[in-house]
This record gives C-alpha cells, sequence and structure tokens, in this order.
C-alpha cells in the first residue's frame, strides 16, 4: 500500500539555512522534502502505537528567501497535492544579517477543533481567519509571521466532539473504567490531532508559518496538578496512569518534538532512541509513565532566539512543585536553567506561559489568599481552601506566590539595567543595556488583555502582560460582567482586604489594564522592530474575518541611548 500524508506538514523550527517538518504517515516511508532553489533533507519513518511518524530536517536552504517547498513519501509527492488551490506552502528564511530584521510573532490559547467536528456551536475560530488572509498575499512582511506561539490547550482531552465521542463509543467496551467521553490512550489521543490539524486553513498555515507550541491543563485533563491532594486522588483513579502515560507521549510527539531545533534533535537522548527502535511504543510508554511519576524528569521548558528576540516557552504544568507550604510553578533546577536564559545577547524577552503571570488585580488576591489559606494548620480551614482551589480554578501564578514574586524581581533586575543584565556592553564604565521590552504571553483564561507592570522604581524596560484565549472557545455569558468587574479598583481593595487577613503581603509592583478585557474568539500579534515593540489583538466577526480589537505601542525604553 502506497504511504499517504495523515496529518501535516507541519513546518516547525528554521534556524539559519536549516528547518524542521513533522509529518504523520499512513504507512512506514522515507520521508523526503525539497525546496525550490536549493535546500532538502529525507529521513524514514518511526513507528509508534501502529502510527507512522517522521520530522525532517532540510538543510542548504538560501537566506532571505521564501521557498516552495515538496514532500515525498517512497519517491511519491504527496505535498502539495494536485487538487490544492491553496497557494504554495513555503520555507521563509531570515536574511543572513537579521540583527535589524523586523520580528512578528502570534500567538493565542485554547483551541477546539472547528464548528463542523465541534459539539457545541462556537463563534469563528480565529486562526483560521488568520491563515484565511494571509493566503490573499502571502509574501506580505505585513501579514506573514516569523512564528506562531501556541500556548495550551491545542487539543481537550476532557472536551471532546461529538466524533470522537462517536469514536470512542465504537471502540470501547460497554463496562470499562475511564470517563466515557474523555480520551485516555494515546491511540485515543491521536483522533483529537487528526481532528484539529487537518482543518484545510489551519494545515496550509501550519506548513507554511513555523509553529512552537507549550501544553496547558486540557491536553491532559482540567486542573492538571491543581495541587498536591489532587494529583493524590487521581493516582487512586484506575484510568489515570495510561491517561497521563498516553497524554504525555502523545504530546511529546505531536507537539514537543517539533518544538527542538535540528541541534536538540540530534542531541535529545529520548529522539535517539526512538529513531532506533523498530518500534518505539515501549519506549514512549515508559516515558510517559515515569515522567509523571518522577523517576525519569523531562524539562518541557525551552528557548529559541529569532532575530534579536529571546524567546523563553515555560512548562506551567507538569513539573509544578506541588507541596503546600512552598508551591513552584518550576522546579529549583529549571528556574535555574530559565535565570540562565534570561541573561543573554538579546534586545526583546518574550516568556512564553500558558498562565498569565499578571491576573485581573481581584483574582490576584483571591488566588494569593487561597494560596495561604490552604497552607493552613487548621484542617477544615486548608480543606475548604481546596476544595475552593479546584472549584474556580485558583492555580495560576498568584497561587503559587514564590515563584510570582521571583519572576517579577527577575524582571525588574532586568529591566533596571546593570551588571549581569542583557545586551551590550558600553562605556569604560562596563554597563550593560537593559532589554528594549519584555513581554508575558499567555492564554487559559477565555479573555484578551494587555497589561502593563509598574516596579516603581527607574525601569528602563517596559514589562507587558500579553494575554490572547481563546482562539476558537468561548466563555459563559454570565460570566463576563464578573470578568470585567475583577479588573475594577472596588473589586480589588475587597479582596485584599481578605487577603490582607490572611497575611498576603501586597506585591512589590502594581499593574495597571491597556486593554481588553475581549471575550471573542482572538488572535494577536507582537511585532517587534529594533527596539520598538508593538501588541496588536485581533477578533473574529461573524462572518470569521479578522477586525482590530486594540493596538498597544510600548512605552520606549530608556535604555535606547546606551544600545546606541
Amino acid at each position: 500500500m502506497t504511504a499517504q500524508l495523515l496529518i501535516g506538514p507541519l513546518l516547525r523550527r528554521v534556524v539559519g539555512d536549516r528547518a524542521t517538518i513533522w509529518v504523520e504517515t499512513t504507512e512506514p516511508a522515507v520521508v523526503r522534502v525539497e525546496a525550490e532553489g536549493g535546500g532538502a533533507g529525507s529521513t524514514p519513518t518511526f513507528t509508534a502505537y501502529g502510527h507512522h511518524y517522521a520530522i525532517v530536517v532540510v538543510e542548504g536552504l538560501r537566506p532571505d528567501v521564501a521557498s516552495a517547498y515538496r514532500v515525498f513519501l517512497d519517491d511519491h509527492q504527496v505535498w502539495p497535492s494536485q487538487e490544492s488551490t491553496y497557494p504554495p506552502s513555503v520555507i521563509r528564511t531570515r536574511p543572513a544579517d537579521d540583527a535589524e530584521a523586523p520580528v512578528r510573532l502570534i500567538f493565542g490559547s485554547c483551541r477546539e477543533a472547528t464548528p463542523t467536528s465541534s459539539s457545541r456551536k462556537l463563534p469563528p475560530d480565529a486562526l483560521d481567519a488568520y491563515s484565511r488572509r494571509l493566503m490573499t498575499d502571502p509574501q506580505n512582511p505585513e501579514l506573514r509571521p516569523d512564528l506562531i506561539v501556541l500556548l495550551g490547550d491545542q487539543v481537550y482531552a476532557d472536551n471532546t466532539s461529538a466524533k470522537v465521542k462517536r469514536f470512542l463509543k465504537r471502540r470501547r467496551p460497554a463496562h470499562h473504567d475511564g470517563p466515557d467521553d474523555q480520551v485516555i490512550t494515546f491511540d485515543e489521543y491521536t483522533k483529537l490531532y487528526l481532528e484539529s490539524w487537518r482543518d484545510p486553513e489551519v494545515r496550509w498555515l501550519f506548513a507554511t508559518v513555523p509553529s512552537v507550541m507549550i501544553f496547558d491543563d486540557h491536553e491532559l485533563i482540567d486542573d492538571w496538578n491543581t495541587s498536591e491532594s489532587w494529583h493524590a486522588e487521581m493516582l487512586q483513579k484506575p484510568w489515570w496512569l495510561e491517561r497521563i502515560t498516553g497524554g504525555l507521549a502523545s504530546y511529546w510527539v505531536y507537539q514537543h518534538l517539533g518544538n527542538m531545533s535540528p541541534d536538540e534533535l540530534a542531541t535529545d537522548p529520548l529522539y535517539q532512541k526512538v529513531i532506533a527502535a523498530d518500534d518505539a511504543t515501549d519506549l514512549l510508554h515508559d516515558f510517559g509513565r515515569t515522567v509523571d511519576s518522577g523517576e525519569q524528569p523531562y524539562q518541557w521548558s525551552y528557548a529559541l532566539d529569532v532575530g534579536r528576540t529571546r524567546v523563553v516557552m515555560l512548562d506551567n504544568r507538569c513539573s509544578r512543585v506541588l507541596t503546600p507550604d512552598r508551591r513552584e510553578m518550576l522546579p529549583a533546577a529549571e528556574w535555574n536553567w530559565f535565570l540562565d536564559q534570561a541573561h543573554g545577547e538579546y534586545d526583546h524577552l518574550v516568556v512564553g506561559s500558558s498562565l498569565p503571570w499578571l491576573m485581573p488585580p481581584a483574582i490576584h488576591y483571591l488566588e494569593s489568599w487561597n494560596e495561604s489559606t490552604a497552607a493552613s494548620h487548621r484542617p477544615w480551614v486548608a480543606s475548604s481552601a481546596e476544595k475552593l482551589r479546584r472549584a474556580v480554578d485558583l492555580e495560576h501564578w498568584a497561587a503559587f506566590g514564590r515563584s510570582f514574586n521571583a519572576l517579577g524581581e527577575l524582571f525588574r533586575r532586568l529591566g533596571e539595567g546593570g551588571t549581569g543584565s542583557p545586551g551590550h556592553r558600553v562605556g569604560a564604565g562596563g554597563a550593560y543595556a537593559a532589554p528594549a521590552s519584555i513581554s508575558v504571553l499567555s492564554g487559559d483564561v477565555h479573555h484578551s488583555y494587555v497589561a502593563e507592570a509598574d516596579f516603581g522604581t527607574a525601569m528602563a524596560t517596559p514589562v507587558m502582560q500579553l494575554t490572547c484565549s481563546p482562539v476558537h472557545n468561548q466563555v459563559p455569558a454570565f460570566m463576563r460582567p464578573l470578568m470585567r468587574f475583577s479588573w475594577s479598583r472596588a473589586a480589588a481593595q475587597a479582596v485584599r482586604g481578605i487577603a490582607r487577613s490572611a497575611g498576603v503581603r501586597r506585591p512589590a509592583w502594581t499593574w495597571k489594564r491597556l486593554a481588553g478585557p475581549y471575550f471573542g474568539n482572538a488572535i494577536s500579534t507582537l511585532r517587534l522592530n529594533g527596539l520598538d515593540a508593538t501588541a496588536k489583538v485581533e477578533g473574529t466577526t461573524k462572518d470569521g474575518d479578522l477586525f482590530e480589537v486594540a493596538e498597544v505601542t510600548y512605552p520606549r525604553s530608556m535604555s535606547r541611548a546606551l544600545r546606541k
């Protein structure tokens, strides 16, 4: 039987004169990619759980060129198809010396499958809308991003479509352990990606624009790793071990594998074992099981540079420290890795965090109060706080207060400049220029907004929270007034008073909302041009077109004079 493309191609990373292309095929095959004007690569597929995958490293690309490419399976061309009416998929390389070239990132989170396969009617998909607009002029630098940053909930394991529910009903016995309408095994997870990533517009976009991804909770289950007691309870469920094993293994294959650069692929121990195995099922099954148990630590956070922009994507879920009196978003070793990445030669720092660092102030104080009371020595107080934590999702950075404060202190130190800050050394005194901007990109909360932090000192660097969610989902109408009110001064003062009674201190910085909240489906753009930065939020109309919701130009960095 001739192999065909099942999912893909996905253009994942473009690094210098190399790029990576991810595919899933129907049969084992040799996958070859050829780019016009030079550049090619090939690799055999690897097999796991009866499925076949490959990530091809394309080498020899010319700089500053958009090269159309073709994909072959055993010398049979499968992409682009002869029936395609879309523009050619291309690999766009940056200039050889791209220090002055602008960087454009688009980002968002929370994307359910398209309306034809969704279990409920949702407003138009913002990623579909962006793809259709780009198709009208694919080479337009004002439309074409350098990178798509997907910030979690790329698939919903616990909220499946009618089509997936029918599949689960057909394949499972009448009596089984586990929820009837949620995926559990690796094979069931593959149906979520098949349903979502074969959407025609999204498939073309992923084949044409590089993308990086990080999970949030719904890739596994709502409120994943909320607390230590939550984790302990889940371990008692007979189906959870298979769920976490299949979920992490499938995330590694479908999402994380493409986050790695060609050099990282060459040195990643798990990837090297997987491609060397005749069948990688047991390898990936053991990997998923041992990562969750802590037997085999694995770092999901990663970093990459696009021009003079440093992007650091943080795992906010899998590696949390859940001990009630010392909760941390990242374990010590991973936090130290992050500190290393935050110091270096770049102009702009972009931190990808699936969960917002800066929330509406009232919600921030509510989460801080809940964390404090959940650590109470009085059992009934701690138990009540734990129930509330789970009931209303009090698990963002504010509910991990040590990490919330550490992140802000890092930004303050970087933004004030001086020894240890990133940038170029200038002057005889050896001063360092602070970053031109620091941006935290987030999702999760099903509304979009832009907020600016104020550290109360002579900061050289604007520090911004950019939240964009959902790409294709919705927040219940009754929740919207409450979420708007949570941004108000009155709400913040009231909840702050309650938090103070539990010993919660005010943060060492404040923040103000510059745009939003917007509750429709949206995609956002961060444009970095030299030392300037602009953020734009775009929503979808009823007809599926994009319209501008807000555009915010960052304050000019006070470090500009040092960098000239």
